[in-house]
């Protein structure tokens, strides 16, 4: 599966300030049934976006019409429970391409990198101070830049580096999955190959 080329983000961010958001909150068992990547962002946080008759809950932050863009912005120990790569799959589907939290776990943090998603893992103060701002604002922005690996919170101008395997960033900046990186360097194998006969 080929991924859209990871280029540097600005946009306003939706803030979840809860810890320790499981990937059965993230995306119900009920729903990892289907094959295919599509269609999970609608039941992304199903439980706590919709009551039992599928009315919507005005007060969870993903209906509230003030917040908006592509940054989901999250508690300490985001993805933790089981390994389900359909959490990846649910964010992504829903419109994000970046998810900051002051950790993740690990098991989620592969997930997403293999499926598009930028996980921005930040300290609890720059985290804190994250939420303080789109609390305070919901149209600040957020500035992630892969390439140089820094987040900026762009109504003060602090920024914070990040870190990410640079293998996982190669292939997010190029648009590719692992076969797309072996196919991109077939020719580096083949002479590999023949220099070992």
């Amino acid at each position: 599966m080929s991924i859209e080329k990871f280029k540097t983000i600005l946009s306003t961010a939706i803030p979840l300030p809860i810890e320790n958001v499981d990937t059965d909150q993230i995306i119900p068992a009920r729903f990892l049934k289907a094959t295919t990547r599509d269609g999970f962002g609608e039941n992304l946080f199903r439980d706590w976006r919709y009551d039992k008759n599928g009315g919507i809950k005005p007060d969870f932050v993903l209906n509230q019409d003030r917040y908006a863009g592509t940054i989901l912005v999250a508690g300490k120990n985001f993805g933790s429970g089981s390994s389900r790569e359909h959490a990846a799959w649910a964010i992504y589907d829903h419109g994000f391409k970046v998810v900051v939290s002051s950790f993740f776990a690990d098991i989620f943090k592969n997930n997403a990198l293999n499926n598009g998603l930028l996980p921005v893992q930040v300290t609890e103060g720059f985290l804190s101070g994250i939420f303080s701002a789109i609390e305070q604002d919901p149209g600040t922005q957020l500035k992630v830049d892969l390439e140089q690996q820094e987040i900026t919170l762009m109504t003060t101008g602090e920024k914070e580096y990040f870190q990410i395997n640079p293998y996982k960033k190669e292939c997010l900046l190029k648009g590719y999955d692992d076969i797309d990186y072996l196919l991109s360097i077939r020719e580096k194998i083949a002479r590999f190959e023949q220099s070992e006969t």
